[in-house]
């Protein structure tokens, strides 16, 4: 397995080669949720050598992993004003 990075993919953010799934989610559920390795392995049905080369490649590239999260949370943020305002109340 490689990590890798393709712009139609997750909007080009380093996922695990062949795979939906980015090294963010897996540093999410490892870091953030104190999930083992190899419970998050299992969880995405990927090889737990897949889950330590997602984790060697974030907290390798900490800073590239910080510009993603802050992009993806503007995003969010640009949705939440928009989207989740009613346009006109209801009486």
């Amino acid at each position: 397995m490689t990590i890798s990075h393709d712009e139609d993919v997750l909007g080009g953010e380093p996922r695990i080669d062949g795979t939906r799934i980015g090294v963010r989610h897996v540093a999410a559920r490892v870091i953030e949720g104190g999930r083992s390795p190899a419970a998050v392995a299992d969880q995405f049905d990927v090889s737990l050598a897949a889950v330590y080369e997602a984790l060697s490649y974030y907290y390798e590239h900490v800073e590239e992993m910080r510009e993603y999260e802050q992009a993806n949370e503007a995003a969010f943020d640009e949705v939440r004003k928009t989207s989740l305002k009613p346009k006109e109340t209801v009486k």
